[in-house]
């Protein structure tokens, strides 16, 4: 089976169980119609490789295991990470098509786009389903697993090498089970911090822009009406419709703040609702999982066997975070394991080296 085959009957498979879980039915009828739409391209697929497509009809790991995680986090998840997939996918077929010089056709687009204009084109779909379905979709998904998988990713090369390295120094001696702590609190503070300090900032950036531009439509008015119209007409929308789009727009001030803020500034008001605490705990929480790995056979064990213990757990857990990158990636899971292997412990070896020649020359 190809891997083009198997990717769109993977996300067939999780349109379906999205469909099965959604509350809203015009949202879980366009989730259906998605499914459909992936089967088809699995069907083509199979047809022009002379496959018959009755033996092509069972998910891959990566597909159930996102559905796993949906039984478990919410079905949230799974609808991020399969955007955010299907983005870099349309995305890697247009570059391919301007590399050959291809024209694009429109047909390249994400299917996040698709899934919003099979929503605005359902005669039973009112404004407030795509802006439920938009809202859905930009509150969750791929980047909370990423960002799981990276911290945890970030915690444990980190504080692997850094045991490696006073391992080297004295031979597995207790002086790296103290420098092993250290290190895991040391760097899930300085992640934690680092966290609040983005997120605070970006909100406290975005809100100083919304002041702004809340102050320049109640002094100029009539200039932020010609803005909203100019931006319309950017978008292949005829002058006078869009005169009159922002005229009607402009007779509610709170209404034209937030389609400003949106259209002219690119921010999305609900992203400003995050916690930066929140933020900064779960970074230190998803670092502090990937650095103990390393620290755990030092708290029970010396010496080389200690040495050799904390090696071996490592590189499985660099292992599972190459295996789980591949969930967004869709990537071979043992091509990307490995290489995740292979990267830490050569980091690893050399800070091991370095603490060995400076253990030697104390």
């Amino acid at each position: 089976m190809t891997k083009n085959i198997q990717t769109e009957i993977d996300a067939g498979f999780l349109y379906e169980k999205l469909a099965a879980h959604e509350s809203d039915e015009t949202i879980a009828h366009v989730y259906r119609q998605m499914s459909e739409i992936e089967k088809s391209h699995a069907k083509a697929f199979a047809a022009k490789e002379n496959i018959p497509f009755e033996n092509l009809t069972q998910p891959s790991w990566r597909a159930k295991t996102l559905n796993t995680i949906g039984k478990i986090f919410g079905y949230d998840y799974v609808l991020g990470t399969l955007m955010d997939t299907e983005k870099s996918i349309s995305g890697a077929i247009i570059a391919t098509r301007q590399k050959n010089n291809k024209e694009i056709t429109g047909a390249e687009t994400s299917h996040v786009q698709i899934l919003q204009a099979i929503l605005s084109k359902q005669t039973k779909t009112a404004g407030k389903h795509l802006a439920k379905f938009e809202r859905q979709h930009r509150s969750v998904g791929g980047n909370a697993i990423r960002a799981a998988v990276l911290g945890g990713n970030d915690g444990l090369v980190s504080n692997f090498s850094l045991v490696m390295g006073i391992a080297g120094a004295t031979s597995g001696g207790q002086g790296v089970l103290l420098a092993g702590l250290a290190g895991l609190l040391a760097g899930a503070l300085s992640m934690a911090l680092g966290e609040w300090i983005s997120v605070k900032s970006s909100q406290e950036l975005y809100e100083n822009q919304m002041q702004i531009e809340m102050e320049e439509l109640e002094t100029n008015p009539e200039g932020e009406m010609k803005e909203l119209a100019l931006i319309y007409m950017a978008k292949g929308i005829p002058e006078n419709q869009a005169n009159e789009m922002a005229a009607g727009i402009m007779k509610d001030k709170n209404h034209a703040h937030e389609i400003l803020v949106k259209e002219e500034l690119g921010i999305n008001t609900e992203e400003l609702s995050g916690s930066a605490m929140e933020a900064a705990i779960y970074s230190f929480i998803l670092f502090s999982i990937g650095a103990v790995i390393p620290v755990l056979p030092f708290m029970f064990l010396s010496g080389m066997q200690a040495i050799v213990i904390s090696v071996s757990a490592s590189a499985v857990g660099l292992f599972v975070i190459g295996g789980a990158i591949t969930l967004f990636t869709g990537k071979n899971v043992w091509r990307s394991g490995f290489r995740q292997v292979v990267f830490g412990l050569a980091a690893a070896a050399i800070t091991f080296g370095i603490g060995k020649l400076i253990g030697v020359s104390v």
